[in-house]
């Protein structure tokens, strides 16, 4: 296997210019989703929350955010290892700080996947492809986590007039067909596939618990469901590359779903607001790697090393001494 074979093709001008113009247009969508949110939400009461918010509180969201991002690498470390690329878990767990940093901030530039799968590919030897799909059924994954917990909250939404038994056979067919397709198909990728989605649910439990910590920073004493569920159904229109980190998308959904759920708007868009917040102060941290490069990439392999992967397992050949 040569290297023009795994490596990703230089780009040209016209990829920059549609890089460039995929980041107006998401500033355009954002400021345009923003501008609704706030006609229906004073900006003084989303200000006036974060002022008078219990910080104690707040940091301990931060806090179980922190660890949603440390278990949601080790998520993705299941799909690595399905395709025998055995990564150090210090290292894989930089490797994914520095990914939040490129998704988060840098939308319409080289991605935090992009950016994985091109240094992954060059150190390991391993064709684009395989990386691609290990990383795409890791956001699945994720997906299928949020099905599964927006199925358990329908239970104590009342506004939704819907007997459990709809949503609950939508989701187990789907889940059958998702499996069915994934084990016929992408059979590789089903090594590790109870155990990486039952990592899903576990990131995805602590995201609602961080917005459950939110609302304790409010004093909050009412009905949290209704919230937790709205939360779950932004992070799916999130998951739809429209906007900046997801910005705007998450409120639009908070606000409109304030009505239908008797939610106070105000809180709702606080929250989405606190989430995004707290999203970008985790991700900031991955921007030591973008000024010590030589932090991120301790351990791997020589880049010089052309034995394919196909033909030996990957080994963990980190420093026992790294640390993040």
């Amino acid at each position: 296997m040569t290297d023009t074979e795994t490596l990703p093709k230089p780009k040209t001008w016209k990829d920059n210019l549609w890089n460039a113009a995929k980041l107006l247009f998401k500033i355009a969508v954002t400021s345009v989703l923003l501008y609704y949110v706030f006609t229906k939400v004073p900006f003084e009461d989303v200000k006036g929350r974060l002022i008078h918010a219990n910080y104690w509180w707040m940091l301990a969201a931060v806090l179980v955010f922190f660890l949603s991002s440390v278990v949601s690498a080790w998520r993705l470390l299941s799909f690595f290892k399905s395709i025998n690329l055995r990564l150090d878990t210090r290292f894989n767990f930089r490797l994914y700080l520095l990914g939040m940093f490129y998704n988060f901030l840098l939308p319409g530039g080289i991605g935090g996947d992009g950016y994985k799968i091109y240094l992954l590919t060059k150190s390991y030897k391993l064709p684009a492809k395989k990386l691609f799909w290990a990383i795409l059924f890791d956001r699945l994954s994720g997906l299928w986590a949020i099905g599964l917990i927006v199925v358990a909250l329908i239970l104590f939404v009342p506004q939704v007039e819907l007997h459990m038994a709809i949503p609950g056979s939508i989701f187990l067919v789907g889940s059958a067909i998702y499996y069915f397709v994934t084990h016929k198909f992408f059979k590789e990728y089903t090594n590790n596939f109870v155990q990486a989605h039952g990592k899903a649910v576990l990131v995805q439990s602590l995201q609602v618990l961080t917005i459950l910590l939110v609302m304790l920073g409010q004093d909050f004493n009412g009905k949290f469901a209704p919230y937790l569920l709205s939360f779950l159904l932004s992070a799916l229109a999130a998951v739809v590359p429209i906007s900046l980190g997801g910005a705007g998308a998450r409120e639009a959904i908070f606000t409109q779903l304030s009505g239908p759920f008797h939610m106070n708007v105000g809180l709702a868009v606080f929250l989405s607001v606190s989430f995004y917040l707290i999203s970008l102060l985790v991700s900031l941290i991955g921007v030591y790697y973008v000024l010590r490069p030589s932090r991120l990439q301790e351990g791997l392999p020589s880049i010089e090393e052309d034995e394919p992967a196909d033909k030996q397992p990957v080994e963990e050949k980190q420093n026992s001494s790294i640390k993040i």
